[in-house]
């Protein structure tokens, strides 16, 4: 097992659990960060998972070769893969945590666009 091999691999796939959470969950909250439109906050989202998508895809594949490849002489026992494994659970968790939250919450109002008038 190439140890260096499976961290890169893993770390990639945790750049695109968390680029995945950052456009699915948080894609309105970028929005008013930046000031997208409603067209470029959807580009936002698409683009987002597009890439999500390309660099977990690459990510697995290269832990997947990483676990079947054999070692290689510059793998040593310090490199330590244990604890970027717990973090990538943790982005896991967060996601599925995010997931059923997104289902149970209170449904929020449209917000309000400039120059819109409001009548009570």
């Amino acid at each position: 097992m190439r140890k260096r091999t499976v961290r890169n691999g893993m770390r990639l796939l945790l750049a695109a659990l968390l680029l995945i959470i950052l456009a699915s969950f948080y894609h309105a909250v970028m929005a008013d960060l930046f000031s997208f439109s409603p067209a470029t906050e959807l580009r936002f989202y698409n683009l987002g998972m597009c890439i999500a998508a390309a660099i977990g895809g690459y990510g697995v594949v290269l832990a997947v070769f990483g676990l079947v490849l054999p070692a290689h002489h510059r793998d040593d026992a310090e490199i330590r893969i244990a604890p970027l494994f717990f973090v990538v659970l943790c982005a896991v968790a967060l996601f599925f945590y995010l997931f059923v939250r997104s289902f149970t919450s209170p449904v929020e109002e449209e917000r309000v666009r400039p120059g819109t008038t409001i009548t009570i």
